[in-house]
């Protein structure tokens, strides 16, 4: 029987991690849950394991990439097939965990993302999020060789190969579209999905119009090094 764990990585979400825990408890029951607590100074990490997560607490800020990753590694190490991500502000719809894991053993590929633009409209993106997602839209479009809708989405299903890639290397800051130019890299595919997105629990986004200029530079040289390494590999 395949092993499914559900990664949570979390920075100072206490007024939204203990709900996301139960969701996912009441969706996916006897499912163990991993809470990546990337240094929180709330009490994130209390509130996660009241509401019966495990919880892997950093010793250090690593950013959301780097909480991701010790998240694929320590689920690789113990020999999980699969992990599918979940945000921990309570965006995302646990209801739509079984689409995923159902896409990912049926389609046999390495990642399924949960996209807000597969039979939606994502109105739940704000309109500096929405502009940086038609951006990237285009810019990954002859890249992948293919359309990605919601390249920008956290709500994502791997399977042990790519567990195996990620957990050796995986982008520190921002991480979601660079990992699909890795998939590329490694002749990997995707599929996308169709979920829910709901607006924050608690707290606002950090992303100002500064900082999305910031995103933008920062991830377009993420992924124009690793298509550097990808035509490299191709010589």
């Amino acid at each position: 029987m395949s092993k499914l764990l559900i990664l949570i990585p979390a920075y100072n979400e206490e007024g939204a991690v203990g709900g996301v825990v139960n969701e996912v408890r009441g969706v996916m029951p006897g499912v163990p849950i991993l809470v990546v607590d990337d240094c929180s100074t709330d009490a994130t990490v209390h509130i996660a394991r009241l509401a019966g997560a495990r919880v892997l607490p950093l010793p250090h800020h690593l950013g959301l990439g780097g909480a991701v990753q010790a998240g694929y590694k320590l689920a690789f190490e113990l020999d999980f097939d699969y992990v599918i991500r979940v945000d921990g502000d309570g965006q995302h719809d646990p209801r739509d965990i079984p689409t995923i894991l159902e896409t990912l053993k049926r389609e046999g590929c390495e990642m399924v993302i949960g996209s807000r633009f597969v039979n939606g409209s994502g109105k739940h993106s704000g309109w500096v999020r929405s502009l940086g997602i038609a951006f990237f839209r285009a810019v990954l479009r002859p890249i992948l060789g293919r359309p990605v809708r919601d390249p920008t989405s956290g709500f994502v299903g791997v399977n042990r190969a790519a567990l195996s890639v990620f957990s050796r290397s995986f982008p520190l800051e921002y991480p979601e579209i660079e990992a699909l130019v890795v998939l590329q890299r490694k002749r990997f595919r995707f599929v996308e999905v169709p979920c829910r997105m709901r607006p924050r629990r608690t707290g606002r986004t950090t992303i100002t119009p500064l900082k999305s200029l910031y995103y933008i530079v920062h991830v377009l040289l993420g992924v124009f090094v690793n298509v550097l390494k990808f035509e490299g590999r191709r010589m």
